[in-house]
């Protein structure tokens, strides 16, 4: 037997076929990212979801995420303790004059993601930016009163 040119197989009990644990591999890849991919679950929703970046400023939460081509009058916001929500439609219209032919095309999608906010925020001093397609929005820390000591009697 030749190192690495054939191998016997127990559960087989043939000789080593490398083009068939080739395709074995790749079979078990495509399965592995078919039941993880993102993209198989935006399909079959219709809906996305952007990536969002969560920092915290000290008396601030910032969050930032991408929103290309989307208007600000399509986009909402909905704050509730600590959890945020982000959605948002986006519609593109074309049309395109090519040797008597007449196209239009129109797409329509829809953006949506609730993320758990580090603290508690409040939405009072809360800001948000649409600016080249980035979404910032500036949310306030909730500030706890402090706790006052009870004397007993």
């Amino acid at each position: 037997m030749r190192f690495g040119l054939t191998k016997v197989t127990p559960s087989r009990g043939g000789l080593w076929n490398p083009m068939e644990e080739m395709v074995q591999m790749q079979d078990m890849l495509n399965n592995m990212f078919k039941e993880r991919s993102f993209g198989e679950k935006w399909s079959e929703t219709g809906i996305l979801a952007p990536l969002v970046d969560v920092k915290d400023e000290g008396s601030d939460i910032l969050v930032t995420t991408d929103l290309p081509g989307v208007e600000k009058s399509d986009v909402d916001l909905d704050v509730s303790d600590n959890l945020m929500t982000i959605s948002a439609k986006r519609s593109t219209r074309s049309e395109e004059n090519e040797e008597g032919y007449l196209r239009r095309e129109r797409t329509y999608s829809s953006f949506s993601r609730t993320i758990t906010l580090p603290e508690s925020v409040t939405t009072e001093g809360a800001k948000a930016k649409l600016e080249d397609g980035v979404l910032t929005v500036t949310l306030p820390k909730l500030q706890i009163e402090e706790r006052k000591k009870i004397l007993i009697e």
